[in-house]
């Protein structure tokens, strides 16, 4: 019930976004940040919830996984909405809602059961909690970089380019160590604990890891070699194309250690 309130929440403010999306006058949205923020909290609540019902953080399932991060790709709709320099940004706001609302229909679909249930022995760990909420955390500063991109590279207007740009960049800058110390650092660590091994090419590190390069290679080519050609933007997408397909394509296409998860 919470998870479909917050789902409710957030088709109206992506309508309401949609509205304030083809005004031509500068007018101010002064509802949808607040539904985006009222969704996400109501999102994260659900996870806790959850937690208290299984007497574990519950992030070990792909239902908990996608609604923790519709949850924050909300609050981060809201942080954009509500900072200065990215407030005009109406359309990025308003494809960073699309993708909240996509991962709760797909939390919704026959592909995310929804039954609580206590996890496996070899997830309940500390270091499971570090490894998939830093992991989670950081694919969603890098969904909005990859809806800024997307509109980046459709802008016909140069300061709106810009303005992209940084946020792109923004986004991905602040995911990128996030994303590292969840997907590669406490990863490894968690397989050490659970499996005996730092590292063992199964198909969930052996993407994440194509992940992770995809990103440092988008870092240094914006940071070191000062590149802000429509290279930047594409290398942007494919990461997140890329960490979308390490989240869903390896869980059903291939299988490895990660499968029962």
């Amino acid at each position: 019930m919470i998870s479909t309130i917050a789902f409710a929440l957030l088709l109206v403010g992506m309508a309401v976004q949609a509205v304030y999306l083809f005004r031509k006058d500068e007018a101010r949205d002064p509802a949808s940040p607040w539904l985006s923020l009222a969704a996400g909290i109501l999102l994260i609540a659900e996870i806790v919830r959850r937690s208290f019902e299984i007497r574990f953080v519950a992030l070990t399932s792909m239902f908990e996984a996608l609604v923790f991060m519709a949850g924050l790709i909300a609050l981060l709709v809201f942080a954009i909405r509500r900072a200065a320099r990215f407030r005009a940004e109406r359309a990025i706001a308003f494809g960073a809602t699309a993708l909240a609302i996509v991962f709760l229909a797909l939390a919704s679909s026959p592909l995310a059961p929804s039954e609580v249930r206590p996890p496996v022995p070899a997830l309940q760990s500390g270091w499971l909690v570090l490894h998939v909420s830093f992991t989670f955390i950081g694919e969603v500063f890098f969904a909005a970089g990859f809806v800024a991109a997307i509109l980046q590279l459709a802008a016909k207007d140069e300061e709106k380019r810009r303005n992209r740009d940084r946020l792109a960049y923004t986004c991905i800058a602040i995911g990128y160590p996030i994303f590292t110390a969840g997907a590669l650092v406490f990863g490894a660590v968690w397989a050490e604990k659970a499996w005996g091994v730092w590292w063992s090419w199964d198909p969930k590190e052996t993407w994440a890891l194509i992940t992770w390069l995809t990103y440092t290679a988008y870092l240094h080519f914006r940071l070191v070699r000062k590149n802000t050609s429509k290279v930047m933007p594409i290398l942007v997408i494919a990461g997140f194309l890329v960490a979308m397909f390490t989240f869903f394509g390896v869980n059903f296409l291939m299988a490895g250690l990660h499968s029962y998860a």
